[in-house]
């Protein structure tokens, strides 16, 4: 198997699942039941990702996004159809007007593939392997979490990683999203290991506790101590939950 596919880097993390690193941009991931494969995010479209999977598999592929941001999505480009959740729809619809979607598809001579919904509860069958579907409003409306069953091992997107966005204008108030990490806190006794949008190895399933205290200390107002964070949209606030890892919020 090659290690390299263009700018992506691919990296087998078990039996099951590869991880692919899109230029340190963004992660996707392969996961190889012996009956179905299952892509978890595309990430930026400019590899052919589907290409890409067929050198490692030739199952039968099912595409899931775990959100509707341009680099979870825009590799879609290279697939017949994805599935994603109905509340991330309007953030599809204005980032595939994106000028840089656009170009990107005039050059690659592709358009967007249909979307077809998942729900809260839904198992998808990999044959002998199994994904829980959890829906988590929190970083946008429709996010979902995909929890490997056999494996222990649940992708969580942006939802859940080092660096968490939430000052997007799509992004629930802490209080909302604390409440929701309560709500699926029974997946930390489900799970081991964290696969996040832009992971490079696994991460211990630790990281949910930890990103749910920090949410919990912005939503109780414990943020005297939080600095400036600025971007691409403005100036927003960061609340660190530990060493280098920080929410980013209103």
């Amino acid at each position: 198997m090659t290690e390299k596919y263009g700018r992506i880097n691919i990296k087998k993390l078990n039996q099951n699942i590869y991880l692919f690193d899109d230029a340190g941009q963004s992660t996707g991931y392969l996961v190889t039941g012996n009956k179905l494969a299952l892509v978890i995010d595309t990430m930026n479209g400019v590899e052919n990702v589907n290409e890409l999977v067929r050198s490692i598999t030739d199952l039968p592929v099912m595409v899931v996004n775990t959100h509707g941001h341009c680099d979870h999505i825009y590799g879609n480009i290279y697939f017949k159809k994805a599935y994603i959740h109905k509340d991330d729809m309007e953030i599809v619809k204005e980032h595939t007007a994106f000028p840089d979607f656009i170009r990107l598809c005039r050059e690659k001579g592709r358009s967007m593939p249909e979307f077809e919904y998942v729900n809260d509860g839904d198992v998808i069958d990999l044959g002998d392997l199994h994904v829980e579907i959890y829906v988590i409003s929190g970083h946008t409306p429709g996010g979902l979490f995909l929890l490997l069953r056999e494996d222990r091992v649940l992708f969580t997107g942006d939802s859940i990683n080092h660096h968490v966005w939430m000052q997007l204008p799509e992004s629930l108030d802490m209080k909302g999203f604390t409440e929701n990490l309560e709500k699926l806190w029974f997946l930390t006794e489900k799970a081991d290991y964290i696969c996040y949008g832009h992971a490079t190895d696994f991460d211990s399933i630790e990281l949910y506790k930890q990103v749910y205290r920090g949410a919990k200390e912005i939503a109780e107002g414990k943020t005297a101590e939080d600095k400036a964070y600025s971007w691409f949209g403005g100036e927003n606030m960061q609340h660190e939950f530990a060493p280098g890892s920080v929410i980013c919020y209103k």
